[in-house]
């Protein structure tokens, strides 16, 4: 299979310039992952990554974005945005969130994105790295109160491969959504499967 890295359009919100996508690009080589499928060229959607089963997800995940040239934001537990590791999680376009009120960051979610332009938000589903029974629902919400359409893209470990399915327009239902979206993925993608 040729090794190769989507076109990004120019309505997707973009960071960096051609060296840091080389090197986006080269930090996935070296660590032998591959990218499959496309990016929508619109200004405005979120991206569910699953399985989230490791450590490693995250930096393969920052290699894809920085290989992609994509601005993106993404929402972690805000211990993770202490003092030096903050500034770090912060400039690679990361969002503290204190669990113990998961109403209100669905709320000022949805208000951050309602007021931008040009946003990628990209959240996993599960919100943990533990197994649980089912995905949670906050990205539900915040996709249905941002109106934003949801690319779902799976980090399948058993071949290396970052895979961007096609976009999805997410309905009222919740059921229904997960559903639709949860077929993408299975538990033998991921790095602990016994954990998804």
């Amino acid at each position: 299979m040729t090794w190769y890295v989507p076109v990004v359009g120019d309505q997707v919100p973009q960071r960096g310039n051609a060296r840091t996508r080389a090197l986006g690009r080269w930090a996935l080589r070296l660590i032998g992952w591959t990218i499959e499928g496309e990016i929508p060229n619109i200004p405005k959607f979120m991206i569910i990554v699953a399985p989230h089963t490791s450590n490693w997800d995250f930096p393969v995940g920052v290699a894809v974005k920085f290989a992609l040239g994509i601005r993106a934001t993404f929402l972690g537990k805000h211990t993770l945005f202490r003092w030096p590791l903050g500034v770090v999680m912060r400039w690679l376009g990361g969002v503290p969130v204190f669990r113990h009120a998961p109403r209100n960051v669905v709320e000022q979610t949805v208000d951050h994105l309602n007021h931008a332009e040009r946003v990628v938000i990209v959240l996993s589903p599960e919100g943990t790295r533990k197994k649980l029974p089912a995905w949670r629902t906050g990205f539900h919400y915040v996709a249905r109160g941002a109106q934003l359409p949801i690319l779902p893209a799976a980090l399948d470990f058993s071949t290396k491969t970052v895979r961007f399915y096609p976009l999805y327009h997410p309905t009222d239902s919740v059921e229904t959504n997960l559903a639709e979206l949860g077929r993408h993925f299975k538990a033998s993608m991921a790095c602990h499967p016994e954990q998804y």
